[in-house]
């Protein structure tokens, strides 16, 4: 499923495993003699005009892994088509982050290839060779541990792990809980953490309340053996389809993703561990090799555009907290009645550190199929 594929607090503080700066263009150069896969801004490249100018040249742009229901990318990926007259191929729309990857590797040099990446973090830091460095118009509002120094990555939306669950489980208080005969094959993940993001920080936010430490992971596997070896733990990958089927009625996922309003479920429940409260971001990446260049440029200024029916906004109407969040709120461009809606949290937030988001993608890959097979 997709990795999952999300306000002041810092996701990630990987800033400092990537080296600072980047080149740029000549700004005095123009639409038609620019190398759009090498600008590193609108700057550069000319101005905003320029590079609007050159993607509804190009005219189309390439997307991937954006389910239509998820953070709202079904309205941004129409405004954005409508606004700029851009056709958007929307690939694999429930592919994971590593399915991404493997598209951008395996699509080299088509015009089918992937433009633009939205994807977890975990397989992100993994796979910074394969991105392009680019600063976004509204880069001074993007808290500092939220982007690589040069671009190459930038955080996008997030929210915090939870625990959806159809209502005829009464009130579910603790993760424990699950472990009850009364889940027999009804606990799942979105996808198979090895691959998925959302899955792995599911793992993450089992290992948190079991008492682990963001360091490690291994409580959370465990945790999950447990689950799996008392026959609770579903193979099913959850979707929404599975969710209304009640084939899947206990989902770990992002509160975004699990509010009733967009599983469609009316009797669906929703909590956040107060002793595991897991935040976490996505982040979005260019395709260096992008066969559209200045259209992938101009998704990612729209994405982290302010405006109403910018990128930001409209992931809030989504339910998702948008990394602009904290600035917006402050220069009064914040959606407050999307806002108002965010779900509660209480309990102290924990976000992951990039090389703790690597030691648990590791650990996993070692481990997670021994444990459930």
């Amino acid at each position: 499923m997709r990795s999952p594929h999300r306000y002041a607090l810092a996701a990630v503080a990987a800033a400092a495993l990537l080296a600072a700066g980047c080149s740029s263009s000549p700004s005095s150069t123009t639409s038609s003699t620019t190398n759009w896969s090498t600008v590193t801004s609108a700057a550069a490249g000319g101005g905003m005009s320029k590079l609007i100018a050159a993607a509804k040249k190009e005219g189309t742009l390439n997307v991937i892994a954006l389910p239509p229901t998820w953070a709202n990318y079904g309205t941004i990926i129409s405004t954005f088509a409508k606004e700029y007259g851009i056709k958007v191929n929307s690939a694999n729309p429930d592919g994971s982050s590593q399915d991404e990857v493997n598209a951008v590797r395996q699509e080299a040099g088509t015009a089918a290839a992937p433009d633009v990446l939205d994807i977890g973090m975990a397989v992100a830091l993994a796979n910074t060779s394969l991105f392009a460095p680019y600063e976004v118009s509204t880069w001074s509002d993007i808290p500092a541990a939220q982007k690589a120094p040069n671009g190459i990555w930038v955080q996008d939306y997030g929210g915090y792990m939870s625990v959806g669950y159809s209502s005829k489980f009464g009130t579910i208080t603790s993760l424990s809980q699950l472990l009850g005969p009364q889940f027999k094959n009804d606990v799942a993940l979105n996808g198979n953490p090895t691959e998925a993001n959302a899955a792995l920080n599911g793992v993450m936010m089992a290992n948190l309340a079991e008492g682990g430490s963001p360091a490690s992971i291994a409580k959370g596997v465990s945790f999950f053996q447990q689950l799996k070896a008392k026959g609770n733990f579903s193979s099913v990958e959850a979707t929404g389809a599975t969710i209304k089927a009640g084939t899947t009625p206990v989902v770990f996922n992002w509160d975004y993703l699990n509010l009733p309003s967009y599983v469609g479920v009316s009797n669906w429940k929703v909590f956040i561990p107060s002793n595991a409260v897991l935040g976490g971001y996505y982040a979005q990446a260019i395709n260096k090799n992008a066969p559209h260049p200045a259209a992938a440029r101009l998704w990612e200024e729209f994405l982290y555009s302010q405006a109403t029916d910018g990128g930001q906004n409209l992931w809030l109407e989504g339910g998702a907290r948008p990394v602009e969040q904290a600035a917006m709120t402050s220069n009064g461009m914040i959606n407050s009645t999307a806002a108002a809606k965010l779900p509660p949290v209480s309990g102290t937030p924990v976000f992951l550190s990039a090389s703790e988001a690597t030691a648990a993608a590791n650990y996993l890959a070692a481990n997670w199929a021994k444990a459930i097979g």
